[in-house]
């Protein structure tokens, strides 16, 4: 063989490892960037898991006691009447005079559960007026005052005029029931 060819031989094999490394470098880039990839997706879904463990951990009491308090799907109507027969027979049992009673409309855009409501108009004395939230606002039955508005009765300095809107939370029945 020939110098020249010799020459020319060196230098194909030459061409050919550093295109072959260079390939092979391109080739170890790209799977490196794809391990890494790979390894930040597994960290953030890792993390997410961590999260969402965390977070189960604690809301589980919560939907526990809302597992064991979840009221029956009732009608809009029934819950309302009860509602209201039930705050006025509180009300007279405080001790507190009835100036006024009214329903409200019922709210119906949340997706599980709709709420009656109904705004009473009383007087009486502190002390009643406080038995009587006492005995209305019941979590377990997904009951509470959500407006309070008290003021001094126009007639009796030791009385006070309150206006108050009872709502109860229940699930609604299904329409075909």
């Amino acid at each position: 063989m020939s110098p020249r060819e010799k020459n020319l031989l060196i230098l194909f094999a030459a061409a050919g490892f550093f295109i072959l490394n260079l390939l092979g470098f391109n080739f170890y880039t790209s799977q490196r960037n794809s391990v890494e990839s790979k390894k930040k997706d597994a960290e953030l879904k890792l993390a997410n898991a961590e999260n969402f463990r965390t977070m189960s951990s604690q809301v589980s009491q919560e939907m526990d006691w809302l597992a064991k308090y979840e009221p029956q799907p009732a009608a809009p109507q029934e819950v309302q009447s009860t509602l209201q027969q039930l705050a006025e027979r509180e009300a007279i049992s405080s001790g507190l005079t009835i100036k006024t009673q009214r329903p409200l409309d019922t709210d119906t855009t949340g997706p599980n559960y709709h709420r009656v409501k109904v705004q009473f108009q009383v007087f009486g004395t502190e002390q009643s007026l406080y038995r009587w939230f006492d005995r209305i606002n019941f979590p377990e039955q997904f009951r509470a005052v959500t407006l309070l508005r008290l003021g001094p009765d126009r007639e009796d300095d030791t009385k006070i005029d309150c206006t108050v809107i009872v709502e109860q939370w229940f699930v609604p029945a299904a329409p075909d029931a």
